[in-house]
């Protein structure tokens, strides 16, 4: 694995699932890791992790979060934004509604991936930049997935995946002449504990998914990339930068980059 010794990362969305998949592999990687969530205190995560509890729908706590970071480590290298919200209570009143066609959507849906995914992602790249702007170098990198680009699931999936993507775009740009890197990735079927127990009941094949620590490792490889610019402003399928950097996945495999086509 790439050596990220003297690097300090912070995780949002670390208490389960690919968040905590990232930050594990990052702290495999040598970097001093801090891991935030709202029940982080409790995930199964490498003894060397710093969890920190937080509401990432609370601004002053994200400050707090931040504040810590800054004082304790003193630097920030490199930021990986996985706070989401939306897919809590997929059933409501016996009804499957995650599907439903927008019209039918709970608007509550909306609230809780624009608040806890998007703008978590914003507020937390704008804290992490001004860390990160003063000294030329950082990565911040925010967990996406196709539905920005094809209707995956439902509509407002869609359009917050989208924005997660527009966000890291335009960030990046801004971000350009300061040396710090914005990218969005794409994983692939991530070996969740929601995928793992839909997979027992015949819902996935998981021939080709991904460990959450696979994402940790693409994270990992692009912060050591002196010459990470280059893929600023992009949306990266983890798959497909594992080809380009080299790694595997934690049980050997080489998982097969997806393309639109196949999702």
């Amino acid at each position: 694995m790439t050596q990220l010794e003297g690097h300090v990362a912070l995780v949002t969305g670390a208490s389960r699932g690919v968040g905590r998949g990232i930050a594990a592999a990052l702290a495999a990687a040598g970097a001093r890791v801090y891991a935030s969530g709202r029940s982080v205190q409790q995930a199964d995560l490498p003894a060397a992790v710093e969890r920190v509890t937080c509401d990432h729908t609370d601004d002053a706590a994200v400050e707090r979060l931040f504040e810590r970071v800054a004082s304790e480590a003193g630097r920030l290298d490199v930021l990986a934004n996985n706070a989401w919200g939306g897919y809590e209570r997929m059933v409501e009143d016996g009804r499957f509604t995650w599907p439903l066609p927008f019209w039918e959507q709970p608007r509550w849906r909306w609230d809780a991936m624009m608040t806890a995914g998007v703008r978590a992602a914003f507020v937390a790249s704008q804290l992490a930049a001004r860390l990160m702007v003063p000294a030329r170098r950082g990565l911040i990198a925010s967990v996406s997935f196709w539905a920005a680009r094809k209707h995956l699931g439902n509509a407002l999936y869609g359009v917050a995946k989208a924005a997660t993507d527009k966000l890291m775009a335009d960030a990046a740009h801004e971000l350009r002449p300061h040396g710090v890197a914005a990218v969005s990735l794409y994983p692939g079927l991530v070996r969740t504990e929601a995928v793992l127990a839909a997979a027992a009941a015949g819902v996935f094949d998981l021939g080709n998914s991904e460990s959450p620590e696979f994402v940790g490792r693409a994270v990992a490889a692009l912060a050591a990339d002196s010459e990470v610019l280059r893929w600023s402003g992009q949306a990266l399928v983890v798959a497909e930068l594992a080809r380009q950097y080299g790694f595997a996945d934690v049980d050997g495999r080489q998982p097969r980059p997806l393309s639109l086509a196949d999702v």
